[in-house]
């Protein structure tokens, strides 16, 4: 299996991407890509990115981190690609080798033609490190709806809609209102629940749960739609990447309260079941902003949480 590195530069004032065009002589011709290339022998992966930026684009890269790292099997060749996420660099990128490169939205990518190999990277580049999973109601309708607004405008951009208390018409009460809120602020919002109540109310997506998970046999929406899945084993996960989620959670990472019983994985095994999948994974259960990094480290996506997240 071939190691490559790529590197998912980011302007962090637009959040914009970059990209490159594969000249049409090479494998996958014509097609974007992020750059990147081999990582030659002897090579560290971070020696090996610093390597590559220089040659493709004239850039330094000064601040980065793991992102994700895919096996990916073509009919000619099997490639690992092994994916860094780059904030900061110094230089100005512009294509060395003749390349066409171009600076985009992440929810303009799919309007780019990429390599197989590469569309899990796509999937992560459009999530966000944070995942809030929303606590059962307690208070009013309003109360709750204000709290939410509240942490959308701090940077929350993902939110799973979930209670489990409320009847059928008090969800999907609550539910409009959510989803209004999350829109007003260019947040998606996916449901725990089902996904013609998605259609139905013009939510992001869905969140399936391990039930549900199991007993589907294709993707239940089409690519417009965010389908993640709530996963504990490595059996799951397999199934959650054979049916093209577009991510997944991993639950428990470390001991809950909710969940006293339940025996965490550890970090260790996170890593380990992570490791080599082409869909991102989220970190779940005595998660918090703090566990972000040492999610990254581990080859999550970030973290999801209820009460550390909504409290915050």
């Amino acid at each position: 299996m071939i190691h490559v590195v790529a590197a998912v530069i980011r302007d962090d004032t637009s959040n914009d991407v970059l990209i490159a065009k594969r000249p049409d002589h090479v494998h996958q011709g014509g097609l974007w890509e992020f750059p990147g290339g081999k990582k030659e022998p002897g090579e560290s992966s971070r020696q090996a990115l610093h390597r590559e930026l220089a040659e493709e684009l004239g850039i330094e890269p000064v601040n980065y981190r793991p992102v994700i790292q895919i096996p990916h099997r073509y009919p000619d060749k099997a490639v690992l690609l092994d994916v860094w996420q780059v904030t900061s660099w110094t230089g100005d990128p512009h294509g060395k080798e003749g390349q066409t490169i171009r600076w985009v939205q992440p929810d303009a990518l799919d309007d780019y033609e990429f390599p197989g190999a590469n569309l899990g990277i796509v999937k992560a580049v459009k999530l966000p490190a944070l995942y809030l999973i929303t606590p059962d109601i307690r208070d009013s309708e309003s109360e709750f709806i204000t709290r939410l607004k509240g942490l959308l405008q701090s940077g929350i951009a993902l939110v799973q809609y979930r209670q489990r208390r409320l009847s059928s018409s008090k969800f999907e009460q609550l539910a409009k209102r959510v989803i209004d809120a999350c829109h007003e602020s260019g947040a998606k919002v996916l449901l725990n629940s089902t996904p013609d109540l998605v259609q139905r109310l013009g939510a992001d997506g869905v969140q399936l749960n391990a039930v549900q998970l199991r007993a589907i046999k294709e993707r239940p929406l089409s690519e417009s739609y965010l389908v993640a899945a709530s996963c504990h084993n490595e059996a799951e996960l397999a199934l959650a990447e054979e049916l093209v989620l577009d991510f997944a959670l991993l639950s428990p990472v470390q001991k809950t309260s909710t969940h006293p019983d339940a025996e965490p994985l550890g970090w260790e095994k996170f890593a380990r079941l992570t490791r080599n999948l082409s869909l991102p994974v989220y970190a779940l259960g005595g998660m918090s902003k703090a566990d972000v990094v040492r999610a990254w480290e581990c080859g999550g996506q970030g973290i999801s949480a209820i009460s550390s997240l909504w409290n915050d």
